[in-house]
Order: C-alpha cells, then structure tokens, then sequence
C-alpha cells in the first residue's frame, strides 16, 4: 500500500507540474460541449421537429377543407396560417411566400373537393348495392397540391402527408356512413328507426402513447442531452495525449528503468498512475455535467437534466474515467515515441468517437454502421448515459454497460503490462 500512495504522489506532483496540459484538459471539452451544442441544436430541432411553418389556401370551404384546418391546427408539427400579409391566402400569394421563405409548405385544397368525394362514396355504394353508376361518379377524385420549399427535409413533408391523409381518411369515412344511412333510410323509410350520425361523436379506436420511459413526462435527446455527456466521453478518452506524453516523458528521463529497479511489481506502478488519471476523468466529467446545467442556459441552450439516478452517473462516470485511463495506457505503452503515440491516440479516439455515436447520435445511423458502433466503449458509455438521462434507467439497467467498460480497462490494461514484460 505504501508503494502505491508513494507512485500516487509522484503521479500527482508530475500532473500538477505541467498546468497548462492540465487546464487544456477542462478546458477543451468546455469548448466542445458549447460550440458542438449549437452547431447541432439546429439538427435536433428537426429531428423532434415542432412548429413547421405552413400555409393553408381552402378553396373548398366544406367539409373537407374544415377538417384538414382544424386537424392540422391541432398538432403541434405544423405552425398554420390560411392568410398572407392580412389577406386570404390564393395559390399564387402561397408560392410566391413559400419561395421567400415565409414559409416551409403549402396546401391547397381545389374547389368541390367535398362535392367529389360525396360523388365518389355515394358511386362506390350505389356499384356495392347493384345500381347501374356513371364512369364519372367512380372516378371523381380529389387532388390536394402540396407547395414545398426546395430546403424541407423528407421527414417534415411525410409528416404531415401522413396528418392530411388521415384528415381525408376520416372525411371519406363520414361521407360513406352519411351516404350508405340515406340509402337504408330510402329502402325502410322509417324515421324514427333511421340510423343516426354518430360518427363524430364514438370512436371505435382511439390512440394513446406511452413512451418506454420511467420518466412521468417524455423526455426527447435534445442537443444538449447528446452534446455534454457525448463530448465530455470524448474528452476523458482525450486523456490518451496526457498519458502517452507522460509515459514517454519517463522513457526519455531513464526514470521508467530506475522504476524497473524498484522491488515493486510493475502493476503497482502503473496502478498509480491509473489511479490519478481516473480521478482527473472522473472531475472531467462532473465539471461538464455542472457546465451543462449551470451554464448553458445561460447562452440560451437547455439546461442538462441528469434524470435523478446519481449513483448510476457516478458508476458510469467512474466505469468511463477507468476505460479511459487503460486505453491511454496501452496506447503509451505501445508508442515508441510522443509524437507516434500522439497522432495513434488521437486517430484512435476519432475513429471510436465516431463509430461509437459522438458525433452523430446512433440512432439516426444507417443499421450498418449502428451494428459497428456496438464495439466502441464510446458508445457503450453514451448509451448508459442516454439510459440515465432520457429513460430514468435503475442503476441495475446499466450495470452491463459499466461491465464492458471495466472489462475494456482490463484488456488494455493487461495488453499494457504484458507489452512492457516483453520488453524488459
């Protein structure tokens, strides 16, 4: 034990020696949780788009064009106007707004749409029932024109064909009950057995959403959400440039041999130095996390939400800062100069941090690549975190995740130990 505090402390003296590679150390994943948040607040937004600014031209003014208007008003993806400047809304004034940018979509819906699709029912009934039908009663049909702005991602214009097809959906399925409740009231013209509408007041089925969340209120992955633990992840296995630096520091010195002389294991040596770099993670992570919640609504981004599972952060942050420190082991060991053992480390940790979803979550990630991010430790520490912050995961839930991490710091670890016994 006495060997182990006495290499903690020459760690330590070694770390607090060099301030300036110790404040980059805090101060880079600072700058990275800022400037990636707000490059990608834009891209999340769309993501859990709201509010799509779209303009409605009802050139019907019946039925169907009152139901699109009031469905599209009352979901939250869309943003509706029917007027431009204080006037009623025409196609051309609607194409014309769309191309300035006033607006992302438009909708126009043609005159006698109502009319066309009562004809098209009421043909369809009359063909069920036997009745000779006219061509132009089966094929009337009603053609609603979507104006889109060039920029409008795939997602956004799907969204809202998929609310207008409902919307029409369930238009037609009135007419037809309206239509096929004449026809019955035409054959028994009894009055008072003649089936009432009640369409729009009984549903047969309804919807409800449940997330699979233990969270009362959903909770969507904001940019702020990815952002500060993906970077500060990034951050800890940055630590590989301090550790390569250090241990090649001690190769030049010739005080990597005078240790050999030490009548101490070399576990015990390299535990030490371990063991201060975990605990430089470990504040990494928290100071982020504080800047996460404290700072960034201060520049107008949200605030982090940790979710409420502190022990499960701690055991992920520690399982992290370790799976960190091993990898930055290895690699140092395995370097044969700090120049060589810089670039690896860094090529290393891009390549991780990008297959492990840092830079793009994985779960907007081809399927491909999302089974390839599965090997990064980045990932499985993001995921944990993800787990914590977003589901309101139990500790036990990410259990397995802090498992992989630490058997990641054993591998390397053990890599690291049995590399420099070959040497000796």
């Amino acid at each position: 034990m006495y060997k182990l505090l006495a290499t903690i402390k020459k760690e330590t003296t070694i770390l607090l020696r060099d301030q300036f590679g110790l404040a980059i150390l805090f101060l880079m994943p600072i700058v990275l949780i800022i400037v990636m948040t707000f490059v990608q607040d834009a891209a999340f937004s769309s993501i859990n788009e709201k509010g799509v600014k779209i303009v409605l031209v009802d050139n019907d003014q019946d039925s169907l064009g009152v139901a699109i208007k009031r469905g599209l008003k009352s979901t939250d993806l869309v943003e509706l106007s029917d007027s431009i400047d204080g006037k009623l809304a025409t196609e051309e004034s609607a194409l014309s707004a769309i191309k300035n940018g006033a607006f992302l979509l438009g909708v126009v819906i043609p005159k006698n749409a109502t009319n066309n699709i009562r004809h098209s029912v009421d043909g369809l009934i009359q063909s069920t029932l036997g009745n000779e039908v006219s061509n132009q009663s089966l094929s009337d049909s009603v053609e609603i024109k979507i104006i889109i702005d060039p920029i409008a991602k795939n997602t956004i214009i799907e969204g809202v064909l998929s609310n207008l097809r409902e919307f029409i959906s369930g238009i037609k399925t009135k007419v037809m009950f309206e239509t096929f409740s004449e026809q019955i009231a035409e054959v028994i013209p009894d009055q008072e057995n003649k089936p009432q509408n009640t369409y729009e007041k009984s549903q047969i089925i309804t919807y409800k959403k449940q997330f699979a969340s233990s969270f009362e209120h959903h909770k969507v992955p904001t940019a702020v959400q990815h952002n500060v633990p993906a970077w500060t992840i990034f951050a800890m296995f940055f630590i590989v440039v301090s550790l390569v630096a250090n241990i090649m520091n001690e190769k030049k010195e010739g005080s990597v041999f005078r240790l050999k002389t030490v009548p101490s294991s070399y576990l015990t040596l390299i535990m030490g130095k371990v063991t201060v770099f975990v605990v430089i993670c470990t504040l990494q992570f928290f100071s982020m996390m504080l800047i996460g919640i404290y700072v960034l609504p201060m520049i107008g981004l949200d605030a982090l939400d940790l979710g409420g599972n502190m022990l499960g952060v701690t055991l992920l942050a520690i399982s992290t800062s370790f799976a960190a420190t091993g990898f930055g082991v290895l690699v140092g060991t395995f370097a044969k100069s700090q120049q060589q053992g810089a670039i690896l480390g860094s090529l290393l940790v891009l390549l991780l941090s990008a297959f492990g979803g840092i830079w793009v979550p994985t779960y907007v990630m081809p399927g491909s690549m999302r089974m390839i991010s599965e090997l990064s430790p980045m990932n499985w520490s993001l995921s944990g975190f993800y787990d914590l912050f977003l589901k309101g995961a139990d500790t036990i839930d990410i259990l397995w995740n802090c498992l992989k991490l630490m058997l990641f710091f054993i591998l390397t670890t053990g890599m690291a130990i049995r590399m420099n016994v070959l040497k000796r």
